[in-house]
């Protein structure tokens, strides 16, 4: 026989919702931020793009986005764009040659779930993704303010 101890289930009262582990935090990060959610693109596909993108200056990601045929590359250019614009606008002195990608995050966002008819009166589930994409951009050379206690 094992002396190992016997898991015990976690005793809940009846009709109470079971408790989830909640998500950890992500990391405050400085800089100018823009977001968009529950675009209607996989977020695969996204992540494909945005992995060419991600902490590259401004003007060339802009420059690589332009020539890339995909969807998911013109939604990217249109939120880096946005989150520039927000840079140029809270900061002056700052200029398009100064930024960088900082942060890009894509989410997985809801899934509609629809039904597709096929041959013989049968029919396939089709699902339609979304994502969740935002984006961080910063000044090149801009220190990361350490948040919480050194140590």
């Amino acid at each position: 026989m094992s002396d190992a101890p016997k898991k015990l289930k976690a005793a809940r009262e009846p009709g109470s919702k079971p408790v989830h582990k909640a998500r950890p935090p992500r990391k405050i990060t400085t800089g100018y931020r823009a977001s968009v959610p529950f675009q209607r693109v996989s977020a695969t596909k996204v992540r494909r793009i945005a992995d060419n993108v991600r902490r590259k200056p401004y003007v060339e990601a802009m420059a690589l986005l332009g020539v890339l045929p995909h969807k998911g590359a013109r939604l990217l250019s249109k939120l880096i764009q946005s989150a520039a614009a927000n840079a140029l606008a809270k900061n002056k002195n700052l200029d398009e040659q100064m930024l960088y990608v900082k942060e890009l995050l894509i989410d997985v966002g809801p899934s509609m779930k629809r039904m597709w008819a096929r041959g013989r009166g049968r029919a396939d589930r089709l699902i339609k993704r979304s994502c969740h994409i935002s984006v961080v951009v910063d000044e090149i050379g801009a220190k990361e303010v350490a948040n919480g206690s050194e140590g």
